[in-house]
């Protein structure tokens, strides 16, 4: 692989890591309700679910859930409970921040990661575009593990970064946020986009 068409495939997953999702609005959700060290945890999460798509890729099973459309619909539909179940609990959430909560801190944030890991695991869309991607960035008369370990290392560390800038800005923002009723309504203001990544991802065909 070159410098110049991997540069290419970091320009491509920059643009696709940045653009909002359910794992920004999960990290997001988590940096205001939690702290750095809980969207820390949740960011984890993420990319141990990203990671098992890349490896499904690597081994060939994106190809099924691209041309399979019950593997599709069965992660699909898995995906879309998912996520409007959070987005419920997101609405429900008392106004409270636990950014200083020490007692259940790491009961906290192994639900978090396990949270976060749930959330990339269903949601098919990724791994789908990951196996459609992959294949424009391998070169077939080249070793191909070494260059699907470029490509994943590579995805792997852009989303991470972009992660921690989301993460940054949401608990930058928590230390403006004052009051249960302000809390209350960003809760369910995430609650909804939640539910809004669902209903769209319901769609997804």
């Amino acid at each position: 692989m070159t410098w110049d068409w991997w540069l290419t495939y970091l320009l491509t997953t920059t643009l696709l890591s940045l653009s909002p999702g359910s794992g920004a609005i999960n990290t997001m959700s988590t940096g205001i309700s939690h702290g750095y060290r809980g969207a820390v945890a949740s960011i984890a999460g993420l990319q141990v679910g990203l990671a098992t798509h890349i490896v499904l890729v690597g081994i060939g099973l994106g190809a099924l859930f691209a041309h399979s459309l019950l593997a599709f619909e069965i992660l699909k539909w898995l995906g879309v409970a998912y996520l409007i179940w959070l987005g419920i609990q997101q609405w429900r959430s008392a106004g409270s921040l636990s950014l200083d909560v020490a007692g259940a801190a790491l009961l906290s944030r192994r639900r978090l990661f396990q949270r976060a890991v749930f959330v990339n695991l269903t949601n098919p869309k990724s791994i789908v575009f990951l196996a459609a991607l992959f294949p424009q960035f391998v070169l077939p008369h080249q070793p191909q593990a070494s260059q699907y370990l470029v490509l994943g290392v590579t995805t792997l560390a852009v989303d991470i970064i972009v992660m921690i800038g989301y993460a940054t800005l949401a608990t930058r923002l928590a230390h403006w946020l004052k009051g249960p009723r302000q809390l209350r309504r960003l809760n369910r203001a995430f609650g909804s986009l939640f539910i809004m990544v669902g209903a769209l991802l319901a769609s997804a065909k």
